[in-house]
């Protein structure tokens, strides 16, 4: 008997977070809150980038695509699985999985970029702080950005258009809460080796290359730090790259745990991916504007200018 082909596959099961039917209410309170948090602190912190002429500046600038990137991919997955912890109708649309598929890739693949262009950012601020306004021009910052998110889909739509390609089987149960690549890849009852061979590929070279550049920069600084290290400086130092390093080590390191470290469907698994598409979203504006004091007094600006207009 031949197996189901895509084409009769209507829909797929979500299988959800692996909670028991009794605290269904409590996450769903708690993850409810924390894209709430996501989408306000994200979308506030955009809105105070574009308000204060103080904060027109490349790193701003950068950190404006990061929270619109952390909303995007908070809201195409956490929508889905709180209705999912409402309703317990798990099923999702065939052409809505490769939806949230392909945007998940797009806005996964953009924040890797980013952190990157980031990276060099902070790097040409410390290493070459005389040709920091020469260097990063405001020509040269839209050009990193936007082929970020050009790379970004072009990365998504190849990994989509090779996935619709494949035939899957009449079990249509995700073992995730969202419709992720390599557990949609284990649904399939076609060779699914050259998907794994481009994932492999072009995949690992989409996440290493940023990783290094990223590497490097820091390497870079640290050489340059380590040549007169004064209090003053590294407290510069820390000041000025400490919120973006924090930002990339939380990124990468859950990124590994899911793509490279999990073999099974376990809670290692759940809370690494959790953390990706969820924690760091949420906290990602928090630890760029606690010790931010540019951020800080344009918030207190835009608070007055409402109190104001009251």
């Amino acid at each position: 008997m031949r197996p189901e082909n895509q084409s009769s596959v209507s829909h797929f099961l979500l299988r959800g977070l692996p909670i028991r039917p009794e605290q269904q209410g409590m996450f769903f309170v708690l993850f409810l809150g924390m894209y709430l948090t996501t989408v306000l602190g994200n979308l506030l912190l955009i809105l105070l980038i574009r308000l204060d002429a103080r904060l027109h500046t490349p790193m701003y600038f950068f950190l404006s695509h990061l929270a619109f990137s952390d909303v995007s991919v908070s809201s195409v997955t956490i929508p889905k699985m709180l209705m999912d912890m409402l309703t317990q109708d798990q099923s999702i649309p065939y052409a809505g999985c490769i939806f949230q598929l392909y945007f998940f890739i797009v806005f996964g693949a953009f924040d890797n970029l980013l952190l990157a262009v980031m990276a060099y950012d902070r790097y040409v601020a410390i290493c070459h702080p005389l040709h920091y306004p020469t260097i990063m021009r405001e020509e040269l910052c839209v050009t990193l950005v936007a082929g970020s998110w050009v790379v970004s889909f072009v990365h998504a739509l190849l990994h989509t258009l090779l996935l619709v390609q494949l035939s899957f089987c009449a079990d249509s149960t995700i073992n995730h809460f969202l419709c992720e690549l390599t557990v949609l890849l284990k649904l399939s009852c076609s060779d699914s080796s050259p998907n794994e061979l481009v994932i492999f590929t072009e995949g690992g070279i989409l996440f290493i290359l940023p990783l290094g550049s990223v590497l490097g920069s820091y390497i870079c600084i640290g050489t340059i730090i380590a040549r007169v290290p004064t209090t003053k400086r590294l407290l510069k130092a820390f000041s000025t790259c400490g919120s973006h390093l924090f930002v990339v080590s939380f990124y990468y390191g859950t990124l590994a745990s899911v793509y490279f470290f999990s073999s099974s469907w376990d809670s290692k698994d759940v809370i690494a991916s959790v953390m990706y598409t969820v924690v760091t979203p949420m906290l990602n504006p928090f630890i760029y504007c606690l010790r931010n004091r540019d951020i800080k007094q344009a918030l207190h600006v835009f608070v007055n200018r409402a109190n104001f207009f009251k």
